[in-house]
């Protein structure tokens, strides 16, 4: 009996059912992390970190579009899985350091965009930037290659090691720089784990002129190019929030934004489940609602307790420091389960191979940063970002089932015998 319980952990961990499990610890661990450095630093100062967090989920992108391209094309062609992943590996390695060497340039500019006490966390984001990227190379390879156990310890190793490094380094000193040193040292750890789950070398398979570098890197920016729209929509908000509002209020601002993130990665499994169906063409239609469906009932939770609840959610908030927003916590919510039914729309332009709904959501990021200009407030700039995500939202879901209206291609006919 004794051996039971982590053989039955293992075999969950080996299925597809361990990812959502991994997710879950990872923004659970994510999400303590935020929660943690809210109530240490305080309104004022974590606000800074929660821009420096914006940022880096928006540098993010290309480990995303890395991810995608890798699982795709392996999943795909899996006769030309050795090709792939030599050439996956190479690209992201290159197009890490070179990330890494453009963040290190622009470190100035996140300094004083960001409105840090000095130029050092900035230097730490353009460090973080590198392990970050490579983590989403080796993630896709594991995803296409359906390796769950070792792509579950990826996921797992993204959010513990920030919670418990990241923490310790807060508690050791409260700082901009701390924080950001100790997020830097923990993403090293799933990059360490990818290279351990992929140090083996393959057999030569078969290969192609459609997997050599240039394509995967088109394929890649093309990937990362929708993605990059949402994430820039996504965190936008905190960087005008730093830039309008006082550094109270802005802090304010950032911690009900915790609360959003929650709500915006809680049911990130269902992205993960709905991405194979919603490649097809017979099934992209149904997944896409059936799997918004599914989204919106874990918002409306979320939302009906954060207004039910608010005391006990304040508490995960950032607690007293943050009593200002517990009457607008709902509202959180509700951008919250917004971007993460958007998230679902982008992944899905991705499965079907499209491209030009993403030109929508830079739309959206240019009437946000328009509307800035007429926001003097705390409830104006929650006000504004739910009316520009539910516009979007409404506006692109009506463009995916327009694009997914033509049935299903018939097969063709047998040949003759």
């Amino acid at each position: 009996m004794t051996g039971e319980a982590p053989s039955r952990l293992r075999g969950l961990l080996r299925g597809s059912a361990g990812i959502a499990v991994a997710m879950a610890v990872m923004n659970v661990a994510t999400y303590g992390f935020q929660m943690v450095a809210a109530r240490l630093m305080g309104p004022s100062n974590y606000g800074a970190i929660a821009g420096l967090m914006a940022l880096l989920m928006v540098i993010a992108v290309l480990q995303l579009g890395l991810q995608a391209t890798a699982a795709r094309r392996i999943s795909a062609t899996p006769g030309h899985v050795a090709q792939i992943e030599q050439v996956i590996l190479a690209v992201t390695y290159k197009a890490a350091f070179v990330l890494g060497g453009v963040m290190l340039l622009v470190s100035p500019a996140v300094w004083v965009l960001l409105r840090l006490d000095s130029i050092v966390p900035a230097i730490l984001l353009a460090v973080a930037a590198v392990p970050l990227t490579i983590m989403g190379g080796q993630a896709g390879i594991l995803q296409g290659e359906r390796r769950w156990l070792p792509l579950a310890g990826v996921y797992m190793a993204v959010g513990v090691p920030r919670l418990l490094i990241g923490t310790a380094f807060i508690l050791w000193r409260p700082s901009e720089t701390s924080a950001m040193f100790g997020v830097m040292v923990g993403l090293f750890v799933p990059a360490v784990i990818g290279w351990w789950a992929l140090r083996h070398g393959r057999d030569e398979g078969e290969t192609s002129e459609d997997h050599l570098a240039r394509p995967i890197v088109r394929e890649t920016l093309i990937s990362s190019q929708a993605l990059l729209a949402f994430f820039v929509l996504s965190n936008l908000d905190i960087v005008v929030a730093r830039n309008i509002l006082d550094d109270h209020n802005a802090g304010l601002y950032a911690g009900g934004l915790i609360l959003t993130k929650a709500v915006l990665f809680l049911p990130q499994f269902v992205v993960v489940v709905a991405f194979p169906s919603m490649s097809t063409v017979e099934e992209r239609r149904r997944a896409l609602v059936r799997s918004l469906a599914a989204v919106a009932v874990i918002g409306v939770v979320c939302t009906l307790g954060a207004w039910l609840l608010s005391g006990i959610a304040m508490v995960f908030v950032g607690g007293d420091g943050y009593l200002d927003i517990e009457s607008d916590l709902w509202r959180f919510a509700v951008i919250g389960t917004l971007l993460s039914m958007l998230q679902l729309l982008v992944y899905s332009v991705l499965a079907r191979q499209g491209t030009r709904s993403a030109y929508v959501v830079w739309l959206a990021v240019l009437g946000l940063v328009g509307a800035s200009a007429w926001i003097h407030s705390l409830t104006g700039l929650i006000l504004a970002v739910t009316v520009v995500d539910g516009a979007l939202f409404v506006l692109l879901l009506a463009l995916s089932l327009w694009r997914m209206r033509l049935p299903a291609p018939a097969a063709p006919a047998a040949p003759p015998v």
